[in-house]
């Protein structure tokens, strides 16, 4: 996430970002444990867009959970856009236990940036659902969750994030027109 906001920032846009709760208090206490239930993560989503109101266009997004939240409320808080990293589509090895249902009818502007071959949701996994015409993908080469590829690949991790934070940048500047 470092990388993403730093490249974004270089790129001339504005980034904010912040820590679900129990994320904050694992690395207070370096103790691990669960994430919040939906509804604590979802108000720290609409605590985070009440206090980024009114600052110009605002883009919301996160990397897989913190996406998958931000996707939730995207329509209701009325964004400009949305980015999500390594989306998590299904639990890995569960692909019949999808977390798609809301992304079919999402209208917000999405950007995806998913690798190809992320346990969470594969290229040719996810061909095969519905999502919404709002809904855009970028696909990583070879990669993971993180979007890294693999070493036999011929690609680099820096290369597939720095294609991703091109097509975020691509997006979010083209929303803040």
């Amino acid at each position: 996430m470092n990388f993403f906001a730093e490249t974004l920032a270089e790129s001339g846009l504005r980034v904010a970002r912040f820590e679900f709760a129990y994320m904050a208090a694992r690395r207070q206490d370096g103790r691990r444990r669960p994430p919040d239930r939906e509804a604590k993560l979802l108000e720290a989503w609409r605590a985070v867009a009440a206090r980024l109101a009114g600052e110009g266009p605002l883009v919301i997004g996160g990397k897989s959970m913190g996406g998958r939240m931000a996707s939730l409320v995207a329509d209701e808080l009325g964004v400009a856009g949305l980015v999500c990293l390594g989306y998590p589509f299904h639990p890995p090895g569960r692909p019949e236990r999808l977390r798609t249902a809301h992304l079919a009818g999402l209208k917000v502007p999405t950007l995806i940036c998913q690798g190809t071959r992320d346990p969470f949701g594969t290229q040719a996994e996810i061909e095969g659902y519905t999502l919404s015409p709002s809904i855009t993908l970028h696909w990583a080469e070879d990669g993971n969750h993180d979007l890294a590829p693999r070493k036999s690949s011929g690609r680099s991790t820096d290369r597939n994030w720095a294609d991703a934070a091109a097509a975020i940048t691509a997006v979010a500047l083209g929303l803040a027109v």
